[in-house]
C-alpha cells in the first residue's frame, strides 16, 4: 500500500523504461522511413493520431476504473476481517466462562494466525511461514494436510465451538453468533479468494498496448516535417502518460501482488494481531510495521 510519502522518480522511470526505449526505436525507425520516402508518402493530418489518441484514453479509463474496483474490494474486505477478527474475539470472551481462558486464548491466537495464513496464502506464499508459532505442533500437522491451509484453521475454531455447545459451556443463541462471525471470516476469505483467483482479460491489455504502439508510429508520421530533436520528446511525453496509466491499472488489478500499490495484508495482520493481544491483556505486544520506503507491504 503506498505510503503519504513521495514516489521516486526512479520507481516511476523503472516501470516503463522498457516501453520508452521501444517508442525511441520506433520513433526513429518511422523518422528516419518518412524522411527517405517523403515523396512517396501522402500527408498524415494530426486530427488521425488525435483520434486514436481519444479512443486509447477511453479504454484506459475503462480499465482503470474496473482496475480500481478489483483494489477497493479487496481493501474492503481486509477491513471487514479487521472488524470481525475482534467481534470474533470480544464474543468468545463475552459467551464463554472465565474457566475457559485458555480456550478463549487458544483459539483468539488461531485467529491471530488465520489472518497471516490469509494473506500469504493470497500473496502464493507458504501460509505458515509468517503464523506457524500460534498452532500448536498438532495443530500445524493437521493444518498443513489440507490444501486450503486458513480454511483447516477456521475449521478448528469451529470445532472447538461446537465442543463449548455439546458440552454446554456456552447457549445456543451465544453459539450462532459465534458461527455467524465464523461464517463471515469465511465469505470474507472466499471473496478475497475470488479476485485473486479471477483473472482481468490479458487480451485487453495487450491489444491496448499494441494501441498506445500504433498511436506512436502514426503521430511519428504526422510530424515527418518536424525535426528529429523536438519529434522525439513529443513522443516520448505522450506515450509516457498511457504507459504510466495503463501500468497503475494493472498493478491496481492484482491487489494482492506484492507491489507497491497492493492492499497491505501483512500490516493489517499485524494490527490485528496487536488489537487481539491487548484484549486478551498480554504482556507481549508487537509494534505496528513501518517502512522507511513510500510504501508497505
Amino acid at each position: 500500500m503506498l505510503l503519504e510519502k513521495r514516489i521516486p522518480l526512479s520507481y516511476i522511470i523503472k516501470n516503463i523504461k522498457k516501453e520508452i526505449l521501444y517508442v525511441i526505436l520506433v520513433g526513429v525507425v518511422v523518422h528516419f522511413l518518412t524522411t527517405v520516402f517523403a515523396d512517396k508518402l501522402p500527408e498524415m493530418p494530426l486530427t488521425v493520431p488525435a483520434f486514436l489518441g481519444t479512443a486509447i484514453s477511453i479504454l484506459l479509463s475503462f480499465k482503470m476504473s474496473q482496475s480500481y474496483d478489483r483494489w477497493w474490494e479487496a481493501r474492503k474486505i481486509w477491513g471487514a476481517i479487521v472488524n470481525d477478527s475482534r467481534s470474533f474475539v470480544i464474543q468468545l470472551q463475552s459467551f464463554i466462562g472465565p474457566d475457559q481462558q485458555a480456550l478463549i486464548k487458544k483459539i483468539a491466537f488461531r485467529q491471530i494466525g488465520w489472518c497471516y495464513a490469509l494473506g500469504q496464502t493470497l500473496r502464493g506464499k507458504d501460509a505458515l511461514s509468517l503464523s506457524g508459532s500460534y498452532f500448536t505442533e498438532e495443530e500445524l500437522m493437521e493444518i498443513k494436510k489440507h490444501h486450503n491451509k486458513p480454511l483447516a484453521i477456521l475449521q478448528m475454531n469451529a470445532s472447538d465451538i461446537t465442543s463449548l455447545k455439546t458440552e454446554n459451556e456456552i447457549d445456543v443463541l451465544s453459539h450462532i453468533q459465534l458461527d455467524n462471525s465464523l461464517t463471515r471470516l469465511c465469505d470474507s476469505m472466499g471473496k478475497a479468494e475470488r479476485i485473486k483467483g479471477t483473472v482481468f482479460p490479458t487480451t485487453y491489455r495487450f491489444y491496448l498496448t499494441w494501441s498506445i504502439y500504433l498511436f506512436v508510429i502514426i503521430l511519428s508520421v504526422a510530424l515527418k516535417n518536424v525535426d528529429i530533436y523536438f519529434e522525439m520528446p513529443l513522443l516520448i511525453v505522450v506515450s509516457m502518460v498511457f504507459f504510466l496509466l495503463e501500468k497503475s491499472a494493472t498493478f491496481l488489478q492484482d491487489p494482492f501482488n506484492e507491489n507497491p500499490t497492493s492492499t497491505s495484508v501483512t500490516s493489517i495482520a499485524r494490527n490485528i494481531e496487536i488489537n487481539i493481544k491487548q484484549l486478551l491483556q498480554e504482556k507481549e505486544i508487537p509494534q505496528p510495521l513501518h517502512s522507511d520506503s513510500f510504501y508497505i507491504l
